[in-house]
């Protein structure tokens, strides 16, 4: 019979591998909602037949994802009954009425203008149709809104009160909604789902232009996606950085945690650890691979700055370094690599090879599904580098969760692996199969109108104009 303590870490397990399932779609949905919307507006501005074969071509691919995201979705809500009653009870009277505007505001709005997006252009005409399509995006902003305000007020709460009971309660909604770290997280989390989707639609077009470079479909894809990638990657840098000088004011223990900075340095001058091995056992990182003075320098633009490591927090409040130290450098490693791909294309433009450079495509097919892990490594972040908290400061994990037996959470656990693994690999290689697709596959392409919707000159669109596009 397993321990009390093993039943509590089989519960934490249970909810990260459902909550970790979970997430990926919405962070393609936002950005792929957005996407279609762009789409839908060209090509009611433009009237170029492109646009509008782009977007029948990702809508199917949007359906598909968006009801897989519903369905692991739902499952989280369970839990927070089963596994985790005591947090849901103390918790309630704040993150309840969040979670419900989310359901009222948001996921009403995208399912109820869901099917006039996907189905209803010939019933209702282009104006309404791109009404829906556009409330179908602000509706997966105003999920992102909410859900991310409840979490980040477990991070930072904010304008509660305790009743007699012990329950927390609101006392200023302005303050619960619009708590400390929310609009760095908020910002954050919507720039990584945008990225997510441009380096998915940049790897599509990318996979087809290497099959077919006069594929024209696939070089607008990849044309917008660059650009994106270009545009958006710094600036989710910049956002990532300010969001950390935010959390090592509100959770310093947390970016001890993922510097790995075991000590202190009251005097500043805290080197940049960029490879190590933590051990939170010793207390130390071995084999340090560092920056003198980088690490005070980027988290508080001064090499005086006093900066806490963890022997400043008690033992029991101190998160593991192990991981979040590298998931946070897996990220960050992400994150530049993106920028590093716009700064190629953006070159690969210049010389009129967008589109007939194959390392080039081939890099961006690698990178296709980078989005996505980069999400799952910040998330991991954020949620390991909190504990041993539920609610930041206020309410252990430990004291969270409701009486377990570790029997029936590891069977309900196993349950949900192989039902997850089945259910959602089964959609995951429909989806791939629905992006193997070729756009233009069929369909009799207005080569001018297309070349001209990419912003292709018709000496790049055509490899057989001059010698210098054969390779790179």
């Amino acid at each position: 019979m397993l321990s009390d303590i093993s039943a509590i870490d089989l519960a934490r397990f249970q909810f990260a591998f459902t909550v970790s399932a979970h997430i990926i779609f919405p962070a393609f949905t936002i950005g792929l909602a957005s996407y279609l919307a762009v789409l839908n507006g060209l090509w009611l501005w433009r009237r170029e037949p492109a646009y509008l074969r782009l977007f029948d071509y990702w809508k199917t691919i949007f359906a598909v994802v968006f009801g897989m995201g519903v369905v692991s979705g739902i499952v989280l809500s369970y839990q927070f009954g089963t596994n985790w009653a005591v947090f849901s009870d103390k918790s309630g009277p704040v993150l309840g009425p969040l979670l419900g505007y989310e359901v009222l505001t948001a996921f009403f709005l995208e399912a109820g203008f869901l099917g006039i997006m996907l189905f209803g252009r010939e019933k209702v005409g282009d104006r309404l149709h791109m009404m829906a399509t556009a409330i179908v995006a602000l509706g997966t902003l105003m999920s992102a809104f909410w859900i991310l305000s409840a979490n980040s007020w477990m991070q930072t709460p904010a304008g509660y009160g305790v009743n007699d009971v012990g329950q927390f309660v609101p006392e200023d909604w302005w303050a619960i909604i619009f708590n400390p770290s929310f609009p760095y997280r908020m910002v954050h989390m919507v720039l990584a789902a945008y990225l997510t989707t441009a380096f998915v639609v940049g790897g599509v077009g990318a996979w087809h232009l290497l099959r077919n470079r006069e594929n024209q479909s696939a070089a607008i894809m990849f044309s917008m996606a660059m650009w994106m990638a270009l545009i958006v990657a710094p600036i989710q840098i910049f956002a990532g950085d300010e969001h950390g000088i935010n959390t090592l004011e509100f959770q310093p223990a947390k970016i001890a945690a993922m510097e790995g900075h075991f000590e202190s340095f009251p005097e500043g001058g805290a080197p940049l650890i960029l490879l190590g091995l933590p051990d939170d056992a010793a207390g130390e990182t071995h084999y340090k691979l560092e920056i003198p003075y980088l690490g005070s320098l980027i988290l508080t633009r001064s090499l005086s700055a006093p900066i806490l490591g963890l022997d400043a927090f008690p033992e029991d409040e101190r998160p593991k370094s192990a991981l979040i130290f590298w998931t946070f450098r897996l990220m960050v490693a992400i994150g530049f690599a993106m920028m590093g791909l716009g700064l190629w294309s953006v070159w690969a433009r210049w010389k009129g090879r967008l589109y007939t450079a194959p390392w080039l495509h081939r890099a961006a097919v690698v990178m296709g599904p980078s989005g996505f892990l980069a999400v799952l490594c910040g998330w991991i972040t954020t949620e390991v580098g909190r504990q041993p908290y539920t609610i930041q400061g206020l309410l252990r994990t430990s004291d969270s969760v409701a009486p377990l037996q570790a029997d029936a959470v590891s069977v309900s656990l196993l349950a949900f692996i192989v039902v997850y693994f089945f259910v959602f690999g089964s959609g995951t290689f429909y989806v791939m199969r629905l992006m193997g697709r070729e756009p233009d596959h069929g369909v009799d392409i207005d080569h001018i109108g297309v070349v001209r919707a990419a912003g292709i000159t018709p000496v790049a669109a055509n490899p057989h104009a001059h010698h210098e596009t054969s390779g790179d």
